[in-house]
């Protein structure tokens, strides 16, 4: 795997960028890391990630995938793609403030734009959230 800057590979910016690490890619699965600080968007009262913030970091997972596929095919900059669906979230426990997230991003199916996506999301304390979801990828 090519190191490449995340800015890169995804196109959100500060201060919605929910992915600090895209740790390893194969074929239909790449494997991403995120911890959680305090000055995050999608921090709770109770100094937790809010359940939006974990459906945002597996999206954003799916999208530093995608990108690093598009630029190691040579785009100049990253596919821009939109949650279509998100379907059987779990999410087990929020995760706190300095927690690591590991997320899991396995490709399903790909069809005309829109990727289906399994997601898992682990700390140290195990699996935080899972997902199945719909990501439409603009050409």
């Amino acid at each position: 795997m090519r190191d490449i800057a995340l800015e890169k590979l995804i196109p959100q910016r500060s201060p919605i960028v929910m992915v600090d690490g895209l740790l390893e890619v194969e074929a239909e699965r790449a494997v991403t890391s995120f911890t959680v600080r305090s000055d995050n968007y999608f921090i709770d009262t109770d100094g937790c990630l809010a359940e939006a913030g974990l459906i945002e970091h597996i999206a954003q997972s799916a999208s530093a995938f995608v990108g690093y596929k598009a630029v190691e095919k040579g785009a100049d900059a990253p596919p821009v793609g939109y949650i279509g669906e998100v379907k059987r979230f779990d999410c087990r426990f929020r995760p706190r403030t300095g927690d690591r997230l590991l997320t899991v991003v396995s490709v399903m199916a790909e069809a005309e734009g829109v990727i289906l996506i399994q997601g898992t999301t682990r700390t140290d304390g195990g699996i935080a959230a899972e997902t199945q979801m719909k990501v439409y990828v603009k050409a």
